[in-house]
Parts: C-alpha cells; structure tokens; sequence
C-alpha cells in the first residue's frame, strides 16, 4: 500500500495549484504519513504500521488496541 493511512484510510486528494493570474493547474496533496511501530503489550508483540499524524494523536489519546480495535471494525485493517 502506498501512501495510505493504514488505520484511517486517509490518502491523497486531488486539487488545483492557482497562480497569482488565477490559471489552474492539477495537483495532488498527499496524506501527512509517518512509518511507525508500536508496541501491542496483550499480544506481546511489535507492529509497525504507516499511518498519519492525526492518527498518531488519536493513538496518543485512545492507545493502540483501542485505536487498532476501530479500524478492524471499519474494515481498514484485516
């Protein structure tokens, strides 16, 4: 998988670069993605997953299992 958030689902988006003459030109903003790997203490195992910083902070605030719980319910992880 590239360039997705492997918790949220969050990817790039589509959008437009305008010039000061207002000419539009396509352009693509890509999810703010960071490779990082979390400790899972029930499971006493590793996991590094590639997810975004507004991820991260949902991660800071819920933990891990809660935050891994949701995304298996959402259908992003298998």
């Amino acid at each position: 998988m590239s360039r997705v958030c492997e918790l949220t689902g969050k990817k790039a988006m589509v959008g437009n670069n305008v010039s000061h003459a207002m000419n539009k030109t396509k352009r693509k903003f890509d999810a703010n993605l960071i490779k990082k790997r979390f400790y899972i203490p029930e499971e006493d195992k590793w996991v590094t997953l590639k997810v975004s910083t507004s991820a991260l902070k949902t991660i800071n605030k819920i933990g891990i299992a809660a935050a891994l719980k949701e995304a298996k319910s959402k259908g992003f992880l298998k």
